[in-house]
C-alpha cells in the first residue's frame, strides 16, 4: 500500500519583511541600528523587509533577538474578522430614533465601532452623557448632525468627524433629513464577549 505524500513547500515565499520592519519602526531603531547590532548589513536587512531575500533560521533568530520578537511572531497568522453590516448585532446606546449596529467584534476592547442610522430629529437626549473611553470619533457618512458640549455646539456635515476624550460630557442631534453616522470608541467601553 503505497503511503499519503505530505504536501510540499507552496512554493510562495513567506511575507515576514513587513512585520520586522514594523518592529524595527516601532523600537525606532534605524536600519543602520539593527546592521550593527545584529551584525547583519544594511543592504540585506533592506531586501529582508521589502521580502527580496530569504533569511537563514539563524539569521532569523539573531533579528528576532534584536528586535525581542518571538520568533512565532513573525509566521503567526492575522486574526482577521469580517463583519457585514447587515449581519452586525443591534446595541443601544440610548436616544431615540437610531437604530446602532456593532460593526467591530464583539470581543474587541481595543476599538468598538459604532455604525448608527438616525432618523430625522434623532437624538441622545436632552441631558449631557459621558462614556468610559479616552477617546471618541463621531464621523457622519452622510446627512448632518449637531454635537452639544458643556462649552459649545460643533455643526457636522456629511464627510466631516470629530474627535473628543470620551468622558466629556455630550449629546447628539440628527438633522432634518437624519443622518447615518460612524462612532469609533477606544478602547471598547464594553466587549461582548462571554
Amino acid at each position: 500500500m503505497p503511503r499519503p505524500v505530505p504536501p510540499g513547500p507552496s512554493g510562495s515565499p513567506l511575507a515576514i519583511g513587513a512585520r520586522i520592519r514594523n518592529a524595527r519602526t516601532a523600537q525606532g531603531m534605524t536600519l543602520a541600528q539593527v546592521a550593527e547590532a545584529s551584525g547583519l548589513t544594511k543592504g540585506f536587512l533592506s531586501r529582508l523587509e521589502r521580502d527580496e531575500t530569504s533569511p537563514s533560521v539563524a539569521t532569523l533568530v539573531q533579528l528576532c533577538q534584536v528586535l525581542s520578537l518571538t520568533i512565532g511572531s513573525l509566521f503567526a497568522e492575522p486574526e482577521i474578522q469580517h463583519i457585514a453590516l447587515d449581519g452586525a448585532p443591534r446595541v443601544n446606546f440610548g436616544g431615540t430614533g437610531i437604530v446602532e449596529r456593532l460593526v467591530s467584534p464583539r470581543g474587541e476592547s481595543r476599538v468598538q465601532v459604532i455604525r448608527s442610522s438616525m432618523a430625522p430629529g434623532a437624538s441622545g437626549g436632552a441631558e449631557l452623557y459621558t462614556i468610559s473611553s479616552d477617546v471618541e470619533v463621531l464621523h457622519v457618512i452622510s446627512g448632518s448632525v449637531t454635537a452639544r458640549f458643556v462649552d459649545r455646539v460643533v455643526e457636522l456635515a456629511e464627510g466631516d468627524a470629530l474627535t473628543f476624550p470620551g468622558r466629556e460630557p455630550h449629546s447628539w442631534e440628527a438633522g432634518d433629513g437624519g443622518a447615518e453616522v460612524a462612532w469609533i470608541i477606544v478602547p471598547a467601553p464594553w466587549s461582548g464577549a462571554a
